[in-house]
């Protein structure tokens, strides 16, 4: 490089004054500076005459003029031909196309000019190589900066004309979205206050957000906010398990059936009878989820898989599934309950092992259909026999309506249907309390830091109502559950031991209590009971968000049915009353609603309901009596 040469250095305008060895000074604003060649990119070879003279062109508006319309030509010129349209072209090519005749003084005004015109886009990374190159923008590109531009330059009168149209419901959009963003973000719980509220004068509501949101036409009343309200995706897991790992396994010497509803995508349990012991196997991801491993923190922040009408949020990846769920290929692996009962259902020996089994999936009807087949009727009766022993324990059955509520995925059309149940469904649970009371007393056994399961006794009052007041009735007195290092009985069960075990893939404590199994399996070292507990708690607080955001979307979902139901009529039955206030159960909607003005009402009665008027951002509806 010669020397008075411009060069740019660290952005700005410098000269070279001479060589010193192999290194430049250069005049650098007021200062001189030695640097590397590779420090600085060659502008022109000059001569220039001053940093002030260079500097000088930038408030010339006149030479700023003449240098914007000659680069305008050329842009004009080079872009109707195709092969320079796309072109990179080199600053040294831009120069002989714009102004061949350029000053040396006058070239840093003119390097300004194109990098601040939209036309010219200048190449980052050739820049960082010491490079001067531009490519041409696209008009649509051109026009997509200029608005940019034009919109800070007046985004306080934008904004302004935005909060007035918000104020009146009559957004510009898509225009608007980029303000009301902010909006949804709060209504959504993602920040804690909205500067577009405020500045419209509106109150810092997340339910007043959501009206505002639905009256505006950026949401529609089907949008269901909770599950993210509460932190949850609709996406399940990402951490991948991989194949089940290759290692040891005992043949199971009978079939197995997972018996569940038509449309179960996650069976996780299978039940099956040697003719001496019962079987109960159990879905096997603890074989690949190792304690605190990506996967196990994973699951312990879901804490179980969110289910909500729209679908399924799974705690473990959706393609574990194919892998580690039951009968979904000929030849399942299982953690397996292997039980001993005596003639009055009590467990005298539960094994735990590590089994390969074949599995057969059957829907609950028609396990229904066969449970007088020789396959099915001994579970069936041990079934029986075991909720005659746990009522003989003073175990409480409660049984309070159930609806399956389904979305369509297109037309977003609601239906609520009340479930039907079958014995079946009462055996599988039977057999699953046989596991969780097999798996706590091995663990107890075997001395396991293990998830016992407890539940005080309720107190009922003298005189229970029959019917639905009297289940309700129930379902108050009943008391939390508690989950601790030391057996207690759970009185609601009617057993003196139990533990949860039959869902690890939906379940983070399940999962956890495999993990204590399998390691007591293998002679490996178990979770302590601090480190135990620790991962317990930090499950169930997530498990209580998710049962939340299930609830409150179940809701979401059922006042959407309401609406798109205008003119139907429900029954309704008195469960509690409060004074002059009445509290009703519409079992068809599994829905519950006070009516004032009830004095002539007694628990049970039954009345017919209507909708009234439905807000669906607090989850409020008035019903009418008929």
């Amino acid at each position: 490089m010669n020397k008075n040469a411009l060069v740019i250095y660290k952005t700005q305008p410098a000269i070279i004054k001479e060589l010193d060895g192999d290194k430049y000074i250069i005049t650098y604003g007021k200062q001189e500076q030695k640097v590397r060649e590779k420090d600085v990119i060659l502008l022109s070879e000059g001569p220039v005459t001053s940093i002030e003279k260079v500097l000088t062109g930038l408030d010339d508006s006149a030479l700023l003029g003449q240098f914007n319309s000659s680069l305008l030509e050329t842009y004009e010129l080079l872009i109707s031909e195709p092969e320079t349209a796309t072109a990179p072209l080199s600053f040294n090519e831009i120069v002989d196309y714009a102004a061949s005749d350029l000053a040396p003084d006058n070239i840093w005004a003119f390097y300004q000019t194109i990098c601040n015109m939209p036309q010219f886009c200048q190449d980052a990374e050739a820049l960082k190589n010491g490079t001067l190159s531009f490519t041409l923008r696209t008009q649509e590109q051109i026009d997509e900066i200029n608005q940019k531009k034009y919109e800070k330059e007046h985004e306080a009168e934008l904004r302004q004309a935005f909060i007035e149209r918000l104020k009146n419901r009559k957004l510009d959009l898509p225009a608007d979205s980029k303000f009301i963003g902010e909006v949804e973000a709060f209504a959504l719980c993602q920040t804690d206050k909205s500067k577009v509220l405020e500045m419209a004068g509106l109150p810092q509501n997340i339910e007043k957000a959501h009206r505002l949101l639905i009256e505006t036409g950026i949401w529609s009343e089907i949008k269901n906010p909770h599950p993210t309200r509460l932190g949850f995706s609709f996406d399940s897991a990402r951490e991948q398990l991989g194949p089940m790992p290759d290692e040891e396994r005992e043949e199971a010497p009978c079939v197995c059936y997972a018996i569940d509803s038509p449309n179960a995508a996650d069976p996780d349990d299978a039940v099956g009878f040697d003719g001496q012991k019962l079987w109960v196997c159990i879905a096997d991801p603890a074989a690949s989820v190792a304690p605190d491993s990506a996967i196990d923190i994973a699951a312990r922040n879901r804490g179980t898989t969110l289910y909500i009408p729209e679908g399924a949020s799974r705690m473990l990846c959706e393609s574990s599934l194919e892998d580690y769920a039951l009968g979904l290929k000929e030849q399942s692996n299982a953690l397996a309950f292997v039980i001993t009962l005596d003639d009055d259902c009590q467990i005298s020996d539960c094994e735990v092992k590590k089994v390969r089994v074949h599995v057969k999936m059957i829907s609950y009807e028609q396990a229904e259909q066969q449970k007088e087949s020789p396959e099915l009727k001994p579970l069936f009766e041990i079934a029986r026999r075991n909720l005659a022993r746990r009522n003989a324990n003073n175990a409480v059955t409660i049984q309070m309506p159930e609806v399956d509520i389904k979305v369509d995925r297109e037309t977003k059309i609601v239906t609520v249907a009340p479930e039907v149940k079958y014995e079946s469904n009462d055996m599988i649970q039977e057999m699953m309390l046989l596991a969780g009371e097999g798996a706590a007393k091995f663990a107890f056994k075997n001395k396991i830091p293990f998830p016992f399961v407890s539940q005080e006794a309720p107190e009922f009052p003298a005189k229970v109502p029959d019917g639905w007041a009297g289940q309700f009735a129930r379902v108050k007195c009943m008391r939390k559950r508690s989950v601790g290092i030391t057996p207690a009985p759970h009185a609601g069960l009617g057993l003196s031991f139990y533990s949860q075990v039959t869902s690890p893939l939906r379940r983070y404590g399940d999962l956890v209590a495999h993990q204590q199994l399998r390691a007591f399996i293998d002679g490996r070292r178990l979770l302590d009971k601090d480190e135990m507990l620790e991962r317990i708690a930090a499950g169930d607080a997530a498990s209580q968000d998710a049962r939340k955001a299930s609830r409150l979307s179940e809701t979401h979902w059922k006042l959407v049915y309401l609406m798109q139901n205008p003119e139907q009529t429900y029954q309704a039955f008195c469960i509690d009353k409060r004074g002059s206030d009445a509290l009703f159960l519409i079992p068809s909607l599994d829905m519950q609603t006070t009516l004032k003005g009830c004095s002539n009402i007694n628990l049970n009665d039954e009345v017919t309901l209507k909708a009234g008027k439905i807000d669906i951002t607090t989850q409020n509806v008035d019903f009418i009596r008929q």
